[in-house]
């Protein structure tokens, strides 16, 4: 039995499309194969685990986010479960792969917040999904309220603020944050919005549980020429922008952006 360890091992006239770049997260591959390759699927999955010694599993993205609970369609190419541990910075997140959405792209962004974060405060997460935003909140003292819909991610969630000993600065909501303004009387000193594609409408929703100078970082999604008039309609809701940042392309000309504001 022919052992795939090798690009040579493959088709000349494939070889070209075999992924080089793919997520790892925790010990899995997350690849999406090209049509081109379904015969050769298994064996392109045997090279990659290969190419890295901490790849236990490889699955195929076959579908894009979809459903209520924006979760993918994978097939599984290598090992025996899509379930992993996903080491980031210090904290512990484990999850089932096949059930819950996880960006391990944004790891350094989520650095980049919690360094923000301040003891004591009070901090909203909606769409937290297995926690990798409010998690690390929890972690430097704040008192986070976490929202989830999908309740494979919030078992994952409660387990992961165990594993992470964070449970007294964090509690877990099996709800729809879009219903956000009916459930939480409440004011926070930061928000962080990970909002899926297409519910930018969110902001409105979530402004009046913000204290008056209090943070918001809300992430969407755009194209770099639709940023400055996007700066202008949040300084007329009351928010004075004090930054933004470009993290990640997620199609041709479309990238995920974050803002950082202030409620005025």
């Amino acid at each position: 039995m022919t052992s795939f360890k090798h690009l040579d091992d493959f088709p000349e006239e494939i070889r070209h499309l075999i992924p080089k770049r793919f997520d790892i997260i925790g010990d899995v591959a997350v690849v999406s194969f090209p049509p081109e390759l379904r015969d050769h699927r298994f064996s392109v999955a045997e090279y990659i685990s290969s190419k890295r010694g901490n790849i236990r599993g490889v699955l195929n993205k076959v579908t894009k986010l979809e459903g209520d609970h924006r979760v993918a369609g994978f097939e599984l190419l290598l090992g025996d479960s899509s379930l992993t541990t996903h080491m980031e910075f210090g904290l512990r997140y484990k999850m089932d792969l096949k059930d819950v959405f996880f960006n391990g792209r944004l790891a350094f962004e989520r650095k980049r917040l919690a360094s923000q974060v301040r003891e004591g405060e009070d901090v909203l997460v909606p769409f937290c999904g297995v926690g990798p935003f409010a998690i690390p909140a929890a972690s430097k003292g704040a008192k986070v309220i976490a929202l989830e819909k999908n309740p494979a991610a919030c078992k994952w969630l409660a387990e992961n603020i165990k594993l992470n000993h964070v449970e007294d600065n964090i509690s877990p909501i099996l709800a729809d944050a879009s219903c956000i303004g009916n459930m939480l009387n409440a004011k926070f000193d930061r928000v962080i919005i990970p909002t899926p594609y297409g519910m930018d409408r969110f902001l409105e929703d979530v402004l009046p549980l913000v204290r008056s100078g209090g943070y918001l970082h809300f992430y969407t999604f755009k194209t770099r020429e639709q940023i400055e008039g996007l700066i202008k309609k949040y300084s007329g809701m009351g928010l004075n922008v004090i930054g933004y940042r470009r993290c990640g392309n997620v199609a041709p000309g479309v990238s995920r952006w974050v803002f950082d504001m202030v409620k005025v």
